[in-house]
């Protein structure tokens, strides 16, 4: 939602009503292979991709928390047990530090239309560097990735607190330390020497002929191709009224004209996705580690300039979809808010949500040994200052009731089978190391 005043003047004059994207259908997403999805099912739910081989993807993107972890800020290498109940270690595995961002869940991402990937963007469909990517990996991001969430699903395996662990603790995280892409071939070399998975591959890709042949290019195209045609949620409430006309219940009726209309929010949540993969500045509340550059250490976010380093992106994040939205809490780039009704809230009246944020709305798990600096950026005035001037929303007056209706509205955005999933979780992977 973008609510400054002109804005919404100029929304409502424009808008005869309330008006939405065209119905969503599987032909609006990328085609996958079965076989590279089953693979990459057990690559997503196997630890063997991690440095120190105790966390997986699924370990923060779990089919029993709608492809989220369920944490303001996640725990990621070192930790032990998923969501809310996820304690960080002990001992010298315990974690040095928090995951700097929400974990974002991943519904609906083999979309044709995604093109910008992470909540700064860092990575976009790009011939810049001649790989069809422009990402943290730059001219060393390898050939042949065929879709954007192939790509994506390599940079956890590279990030030190999220999978490849400290320097000095495994050959993968020693190798990304030298250079970004030199650990990649460490952990294909770990995937194809398994007997079950070289067969798989084998089976899964035409130009490979033995497992010798494998390399982190068909390991990132197996878990897009999973990621892609597993998470696809197009039969919402919303989907049948598109549709078919089905009416949706009253209060979400009356959601719908207000989002269309009145309030504004399709302005950025548009399109079939409810994104329109740009950046805005919402002014949440700081707190966390902070996204740090090795020029910038303070605990702070700057969201988009940390990928563009232009002052005007400073403190701005993209977009998130809103297909199944009510199941995917909490909210923000960092997870400030628990509920649908208090990020809405914070969206009609940034300020006033600001003022009114406790610390203990963040979902955190408790760190002790992080506790002083969670919420350390907080005591910088001048950098609270800062992050307050920078916001592309602004008050907008709707009532108790209208803002339930809006709530409604989003709840008719949840698949009804988004419990039933193609492949789910495995009950095991051919590592043989324990499934989160």
């Amino acid at each position: 939602m973008r609510l400054s005043h002109a804005l919404h003047l100029i929304c409502l004059l424009i808008l005869t009503g309330p008006a939405q994207a065209d119905p969503i259908t599987m032909d609006d997403f990328l085609p996958t292979d079965p076989a590279q999805a089953r693979l990459g099912q057990l690559l997503f739910y196997d630890p063997i991709l991690s440095g120190n081989r105790n966390i997986s993807c699924g370990t923060c993107h779990h089919h029993s928390l709608a492809s989220g972890d369920g944490l303001s800020l996640g725990i990621g290498e070192g930790g032990r047990g998923l969501g809310k109940d996820r304690t960080p270690g002990t001992g010298p595995d315990q974690i040095r530090k928090r995951i700097p961002r929400n974990a974002p869940a991943l519904w609906n991402l083999g979309h044709k239309s995604i093109r910008v990937l992470f909540h700064d963007g860092r990575l976009e469909i790009s011939d810049q560097y001649g790989n069809g990517f422009d990402s943290p990996a730059e001219e060393w991001l390898p050939q042949g990735l065929n879709s954007i969430l192939a790509a994506q699903a390599l940079f956890p395996l590279t990030a030190q607190f999220e999978m490849a662990g400290n320097v000095g603790e495994n050959d993968v995280t020693g190798a990304v330390h030298d250079r970004i892409d030199l650990g990649w071939p460490v952990l294909a070399k770990r995937v194809r020497t398994i007997p079950e998975y070289g067969a798989l591959f084998v089976e899964a890709f035409a130009h490979i002929d033995t497992p010798a042949e494998v390399t982190i290019v068909e390991i990132g195209n197996a878990l897009g191709a999973f990621m892609a045609s597993e998470w696809i949620s197009i039969d919402s409430p919303y989907d049948a009224w598109q549709r078919h006309g089905a009416p949706l219940p009253p209060a979400a009726e009356r959601g719908r004209q207000l989002f269309f209309g009145k309030a504004a929010c399709s302005t950025c949540h548009a399109g079939p996705l409810f994104t329109d993969q740009e950046f805005h500045a919402l002014g949440l509340p700081a707190f966390g580690p902070g996204r740090t550059r090795i020029f910038d250490p303070m605990p702070r976010d700057v969201g988009r300039m940390g990928e563009t380093d232009r002052i005007e992106d400073a403190y701005r994040f993209r977009t998130p979809s809103l297909r199944n939205v009510a199941l995917t809490a909490p909210y923000g780039h960092n997870g400030a808010f628990a509920t649908l009704e208090v990020m809405i809230r914070h969206h009609l009246n940034p300020a006033v949500s600001q003022a009114s944020w406790q610390e203990a709305d963040a979902g955190l798990p408790a760190v002790p040994w992080l506790a002083v600096s969670d919420f350390a950026i907080r005591q910088d005035r001048l950098e609270m200052a800062r992050q307050a001037r920078r916001l592309d929303i602004g008050p907008l007056p709707v009532s108790g009731t209208e803002l339930s209706d809006l709530v409604a509205f989003m709840r008719a955005l949840t698949g009804k089978n988004v419990t039933t999933r193609p492949l789910g979780r495995p009950d095991r992977v051919p590592s043989g190391l324990p499934v989160d």
